[in-house]
């Protein structure tokens, strides 16, 4: 369901703390992580190598590549080492009760 470009993805309790997940909404591959208690969400597909970031590792704030071990921060999208050299998309995310939910625009 979408409201103003709001996608209600799951419920907060289904990511644990230092975890991610994916998700597929619509066209997006979304990846959503759980970092210190807050919610942070990116595409879920490496600039690099076309790997799922979630098949990857999460520490912290910084999620690593499964294929050539490029590094993001999951806050900013930033590419922190090579190979990756262009940033991963960012979304807003928020909380509704206890559902998660992810700002999505073409």
């Amino acid at each position: 369901m979408s409201e103003n470009g709001w996608h209600a993805i799951c419920q907060n309790t289904d990511i644990d703390e230092g975890g991610m997940l994916p998700f597929e909404v619509g066209n997006f591959q979304v990846a959503l992580y759980k970092v210190n208690g807050e919610i942070f969400a990116t595409d879920n597909v490496c600039t690099h190598g076309m790997a799922l970031l979630t098949d990857g590792f999460l520490d912290d704030d910084v999620v690593e590549c499964p294929l050539h071990g490029g590094m993001f921060n999951v806050k900013t999208g930033k590419a922190l080492c090579e190979p990756v050299d262009c940033d991963v998309k960012v979304y807003k995310t928020r909380q509704v009760d206890d559902r998660i939910e992810v700002l999505l625009s073409e």
